[in-house]
C-alpha cells in the first residue's frame, strides 16, 4: 500500500474534472482498507468508479480509491447468489452474470461506476432498479473498522437513495454486495422505455437476457456520451417525484407533460423532459455545457471545464425549472 500526494483525480472521476488530492491511496483488499482506517485519518473521501460525483475544488484530505476485485458465484436449483467486491466495474460484473446465464441485472446494463456505490445511489434504468436483485451488502465502519452486514431492509432503499445516503452518510464503506440472480428461466422486464421497440427490429422474438442487455446498450449509447470521450456523470438530475394534484395543475397549463405513476398519491415526472422543454438540450456554458441528445445530461463539452462551472450550469437550470413549473431539481450526483 502506497500513499501518495498531490495526486491529480482527473482520471478517477467520468466527469474528467483536473482536481488534486492532497493524498491518495488505491485499496486493493480489505486488509489494506483496515490499514487505512486504523490509521484513523479523518476525514476521508471514499472513491471507485468515480461516477456518481462533481469535484469543484482541490480535496485536503486522503482520498481511498477502492479498487478491489472478485467475484463469487454459489448456484441452487431455480436462483444464484452472486457477490462481487466493490471494486468491480459494474457494467463488466452485469456482463459477467449475463455469460452465466443469471437474470435481473441486464437492464442495468453500461450504467458507469462500480458495484460498491451502485447501492448507495440505489442504481435503476429501464424499469428496473439495483433492490429488485440485491440480497446484502458487507461494510466496513470507518471510526470502530467493525464489518456489518446490511440486509435490503437495513439499506432503506428508495428511488436514487437509501440509508448510505442519510443515516448512515459517510459512516461505512461498502466491501462487497450480494445479488440473488435467476438461473435459467428467466422473467424479462421489457415494457419501459424503448426496449422493445429496440428488439423488435432486431428481429429478437423470443429475446433473451444479452438480447435486452444488448437492446439497453444500444439505447444507451444512442442518447448519452461516452464518459471516455465526453465527460459527464450521467443522470445529472433525479426525475421529479411530485403529488398526483400538482401534476394536474401543471397539465392545465402543460397538457403534453408525461408522467409515471408511483403511488396513488405520487407521479414521477421525467426531468430530461423539463429541461428539454425550457430550451436547455444543447446549452453551452463556458467550458461545461448541456448534450445535445439528452437533456439530462451535463457534459464536461471542451474537456477543461471545471467542476465549478458545471455545478453553476447545474444552478442555473434548476432555477429555470423552478421559475417555470415550480418544480425543484434536485442533483444526482454528490458534489465535492
Amino acid at each position: 500500500m502506497n500513499i501518495q500526494r498531490n495526486v491529480s483525480l482527473k482520471k478517477y472521476n467520468t466527469f474528467g474534472i483536473d482536481v488534486t488530492a492532497k493524498e491518495f491511496v488505491s485499496i486493493a483488499n480489505e486488509a489494506e482498507l483496515v490499514e487505512v482506517l486504523s490509521d484513523k485519518k479523518q476525514p476521508l473521501l471514499v472513491i471507485s468508479g468515480g461516477s456518481n460525483m462533481l469535484l469543484t475544488k482541490a480535496i485536503n484530505t486522503l482520498v481511498v480509491h477502492i479498487n478491489t476485485k472478485g467475484i463469487l458465484v454459489n448456484r441452487f436449483d431455480s436462483y444464484a447468489l452472486v457477490t462481487a467486491k466493490a471494486g468491480e466495474n459494474w457494467h463488466d460484473f452485469v456482463q459477467f452474470c449475463i455469460d452465466e446465464n443469471l437474470g435481473g441485472l441486464e437492464n442495468l446494463s453500461l450504467i458507469p461506476g462500480c458495484v460498491g456505490s451502485a447501492p448507495i445511489q440505489n442504481i435503476g434504468a429501464y424499469g428496473v432498479e439495483l433492490k429488485d436483485c440485491f440480497v446484502s451488502c458487507k461494510a466496513v465502519h470507518r471510526k470502530s473498522i467493525k464489518e456489518k452486514i446490511f440486509t435490503k431492509e437495513d439499506c432503506q432503499f428508495g428511488y436514487r437513495n437509501s440509508v448510505f445516503k442519510n443515516e448512515a452518510k459517510d459512516q461505512y464503506i461498502i466491501t462487497e454486495v450480494t445479488f440473488k440472480l435467476s438461473v435459467g428461466s428467466h422473467t424479462l422486464n421489457t415494457k419501459y422505455g424503448a426496449i422493445e421497440k429496440e428488439l423488435v427490429e432486431k428481429k429478437r422474438i423470443k429475446p433473451t437476457i444479452k438480447d435486452v442487455s444488448e437492446a439497453v446498450i444500444a439505447i444507451r449509447k444512442s442518447k448519452l456520451p461516452d464518459p471516455k470521450k465526453i465527460g459527464n456523470s450521467g443522470s445529472f438530475f433525479k426525475n421529479p417525484i411530485i403529488t398526483v394534484e400538482k401534476y394536474q395543475q401543471l397539465m392545465a397549463i402543460f397538457p403534453e407533460m408525461p408522467h409515471y405513476p408511483i403511488s396513488n398519491e405520487l407521479v414521477k415526472v421525467p426531468a430530461g423532459w423539463l429541461i428539454d422543454q425550457v430550451g436547455f438540450k444543447g446549452y453551452v456554458y463556458k467550458n461545461a455545457g448541456v448534450h445535445g441528445k439528452q437533456a439530462l445530461v451535463l457534459i464536461n463539452r471542451t474537456g477543461s471545464a471545471t467542476g465549478k462551472e458545471i455545478w453553476e450550469l447545474a444552478m442555473i437550470i434548476q432555477k429555470k425549472i423552478k421559475s417555470v413549473y415550480k418544480i425543484e431539481l434536485e442533483a444526482e450526483v454528490n458534489v465535492f
